[in-house]
């Protein structure tokens, strides 16, 4: 029985030295550069640039017609020239109007005016 005790004994510490050692590995796994929550991030980021991809990708499709529109079409030709740049045939009038988005400058007040005599 006392042999038995010394053997338990001496296995109880190398026993705690391999929970330990488990422990470190797993808070390693978990937590270390490369660990489950680094692999989290970097998915989420890869999702995150997967999307931005397929947003730019639209946009290149729709940049795309439009020049396409631009080299074959008169009609696109003269919108973009009209709207972008104000361009009127000859005899036409051109009337600017302020954005109703933009707030308007303020009134002069009663103090900016010159005195009344």
């Amino acid at each position: 029985m006392k042999i038995l005790r010394w053997e338990l004994k001496s296995y109880r510490g190398a026993i705690l030295g391999l929970i330990l050692v488990c422990l470190a590995l797993l808070v390693h796994e978990i937590f270390g550069a490369n660990g489950y929550l680094a692999l989290r991030r970097q998915k989420q980021q890869y999702q995150e640039l997967q999307q931005q991809i397929q947003t730019l990708q639209e946009q290149n499709q729709k940049l795309q017609k439009q020049i396409q529109g631009l080299k074959s079409d008169p009609h696109a030709i003269e919108k973009m020239a009209r709207d972008q740049m104000h361009l009127a045939r000859p005899g036409e009038i051109i009337y600017t109007l302020p954005d109703k988005d933009k707030p308007e400058a303020p009134a002069s007040s009663a103090k900016d005016a010159p005195p009344q005599k």
